[in-house]
Parts: C-alpha cells; structure tokens; sequence
C-alpha cells in the first residue's frame, strides 16, 4: 500500500530487517520532528512505504497522524506526488467539510536510516473495513449505508468536479471514519495527557524489542486458539457464541483517504489500477478509465457495507484466470457485457471471442442484485429493490452511463437530508 490510515491493522508488524538504509525510521515515544513540533505519542501502524505514529502538534495542542515514508528515493517520490495531490485538496477545501483527508504539514526528517519525507494528517479513526469486521462481517443497518455513502459520495463529487482527480482506489481500507469506533483510543475523548519528552528507562531502540514483543504475543495467542478449536472439535468443550455488536453509539460520518495511487484525469499514471476486488471492467480490459472507474468502486463498496461480504472476489481456475472470472461474475450479476464493450479494449481478446462471449467461461450462473439481496442477505423486497435501483446504474458496463457523485448525491435512496442538500446546492 503507498500510503496509511491511522486505523492500519498491527496484527502484523513491519519486519525488522526493514530498519536499515532507505527503509523505515526507528521511532521511539517522546522522539520530536519538524525542530520540535511534532512530539510522537504511539503506533498507529504501517504499510509497504511508510510507519503511522500518533504524534502531539506543540504548535497547536491538537493531535495528529504522522506518517514517515521510507528514505529510498522511490518512497520519497511517490510520497511528494501524494503531498502534492494533498495539498490541491486542502487549499479548495478551506473549512475541510468535503469529507477528504487534511494534510496539515509535510517535511523531511535526517535519520541513521536516510532522509525520510514526514506526512503530518489530521487524527481519524477506523477505517471502514475495521467497522465491517467489527460488526463482525453482517449487514450494517441501512440507514447507516445511506449516512457512510452521502459522506464518500461528498467527497467523490470535489475530487471529480473541483479538482479533477480521480482517487483510483477507492475500498473500505481507504475511507476512515471521523472519531474512532473505541473511545479510549481517542486521546482527547480519553483524556490522555500528552507526552512531551522522552520517557525514562532503557535507551536502546524500542521498535525492534515492540516487534519482537508483539509477535511472540501473537504466536502465543494462535497456540491458545488451535488449542480450544481443537478441544471444541472433539466435545471437550463447547464454543462459546458471541453475542451481536450494537453500532448505535459509532459516529459513521467519514473521509476519503490514501492518494497514493490517485491521479489528475488528465494526466493518468498507470494503466492498471485499483484493488481486484473494486476494479471496474474497463480496467480489467484497458479501455481506459475516468471518474466513472471510482464510481464503479464505489458501488462495491457500499454493497460490502450493506450485505458484509465483498462483491466480487474472483479466483483463478484450472482453465482460466482471475480475470476472466471476475469478468464473469460481473455478467452473471449484472447480464451479458455488450459487445461493443466486451471486445473494445487492449486486452479483450484474452478474455472473449469475436462474438463477446468469453472463451473459457460458459455456464454463468444469472441472477439480478435485487434477488441476490432478497435470497442470500434477507433483504426486505423493498429494500432490496430501492438499493439495487441506487446500485445498479453505478455498475453498468458502459463507464460514461454510469451517474457521476453529484448525480448519486440526488437519488431518493440516499434520503438527503437538509445539510447535505445544501452542500451539494452550494458546489
């Protein structure tokens, strides 16, 4: 991933042979950055180019996300094209209400390592899929698909229409939501009292003892799982069921974030784009791309929201790849690609013949988004046709079909209510 959200899971640690000449910085709490300024407070994780530390802003007693790339060169570079894509987006955003991440400061720290480009974001709580997997994966209520969608659809239609840039990876890893789903991880809610030196105790780098620490806990709790599934299996115990999570206290209200990949429409970088299982059938054949590929995106993930389960999660076959069954189970949700569409790109003939039909695939399995709701999720019949009605148009094959954020920010679906009407009416 190019870049990180405060909510990055540490289930898994950065390895430790990656604190070395252009990798990562070694932090420790209490460690300043920017001459003092940016005081780091705890991990909030990490990712391929970079660690995310909680850090305390001394100029303006906030706290803040700062996220220190790796020193190579090529980590530098993709970290000052997502700074400057960043700050497009904070200089038209003036009260930061469009529902987009803020870049507050960016700078370069010396270390052991190399020089480090520094990203200073505002704090934000968990990321989305943190959300689906605390509601352990089952459907969200509607009411809070429809307040998650207006605030990622506000974002998508500045991003578009303002700006011109196209996020290119849009999923539930890269929207957060405002405040964090545990209060007592928030330090303001939580009352933390900041840290502004250097705690007493062993000088020796603490990054290497946390990973090592962490990773014999997490051994240790695998051992304990295999053990009490293994007791369960043979009746010597029985496994206890956890009860339902309540969500009604979470704040869902959210931003859009990671630029790390997110290009100007006019100015496209790669031609292979966003995460398989949000990828639009245009990319998957190379018949280029706009705005209309993150709408695309964006359908997938609020079927994920709603329902729990990713909406297309190709496999490879003995006989076919993984695109051609993402190709196919697109068409057996949403029927037959056109073949206009089906043979237009760079790489449609690896996937159809002349006719539009693919070559390995040939018994698709058909049945329409509104009866896959009704039959596999429990939809209501009403609601099940009132979101498909919203979802379907987002997925046509077409890509200039497709209803741009503005468009989506009118439907009846959404129920809009007063302030967002009247952001949209003020654009």
């Amino acid at each position: 991933m190019s870049s990180l959200s405060s909510s990055e899971s540490e289930e898994e640690d950065e390895r430790i042979e990656s604190y070395r000449k252009g990798g990562y910085h070694a932090v420790r709490i209490g460690d300043s950055f920017a001459d003092g300024r940016y005081i780091a407070q705890r991990k909030l994780g990490w990712g391929q180019f970079s660690t995310v530390w909680l850090a305390y802003d001394t100029k303006t007693s906030n706290y803040v996300a700062l996220k220190i790339h790796k020193s190579a060169p090529e980590f530098t570079q993709a970290g000052l094209h997502e700074v400057g894509l960043l700050s497009a987006i904070a200089e038209g955003d003036p009260t930061n209400s469009k529902h987009v991440v803020r870049l507050i400061d960016h700078f370069k720290h010396a270390g052991p390592n190399g020089q480090h480009l520094c990203m200073v974001n505002e704090f934000l709580g968990e990321s989305l899929l943190r959300l689906i997997k605390f509601n352990r994966y089952k459907c969200l209520e509607l009411d809070k698909v429809r307040e998650i969608c207006k605030c990622i659809l506000i974002g998508l239609d500045y991003l578009h229409r303002q700006l011109g840039i196209i996020h290119t990876d849009l999923k539930p890893e890269n929207v957060l939501l405002m405040s964090t789903i545990d209060p007592s991880k928030d330090p303001i809610r939580s009352g933390l009292t900041p840290i502004l030196e250097k705690p007493e105790g062993n000088p020796n780098d603490r990054t290497t003892t946390n990973i090592i620490e962490k990773k014999l806990k997490r051994m240790a709790r695998k051992a304990v799982t295999k053990i009490a599934e293994r007791r369960a299996s043979i009746g010597v115990v029985r496994p206890t069921v956890k009860p339902d999570r309540c969500l009604n206290g979470i704040n869902v209200r959210c931003k859009i974030v990671d630029f790390g990949n997110a290009c100007f429409a006019d100015n496209p970088l790669s031609e292979e784009i966003q995460t398989r299982e949000y990828r639009s059938p245009e990319v998957i054949l190379r018949s280029g791309y706009s705005f209309s590929a993150d709408m695309w995106s964006f359908a997938c993930l609020a079927f994920e929201l709603a329902t729990g389960e990713i909406m297309f999660n190709p496999k490879k076959g003995q006989d076919y790849v993984e695109d051609e069954d993402h190709l196919a189970l697109m068409m057996e949700l949403l029927g037959k690609m056109p073949k206009k569409i089906a043979i237009s790109g760079a790489l449609s003939k690896d996937y159809f013949d002349r006719h539009g039909d693919l070559k390995r695939i040939r018994r698709l399995k058909n049945m329409s988004l509104d009866e896959v709701l009704v039959r596999k999720y429990k939809f209501s019949e009403t609601d099940a046709k009132e979101f498909a009605e919203f979802l379907c148009p987002l997925l046509d094959f077409a890509p200039e079909k497709r209803p741009t954020a503005h468009k989506c920010l009118q439907h009846t679906w959404l129920n809009i209510g007063t302030q967002i009407k009247d952001e949209v009416k003020n654009e």
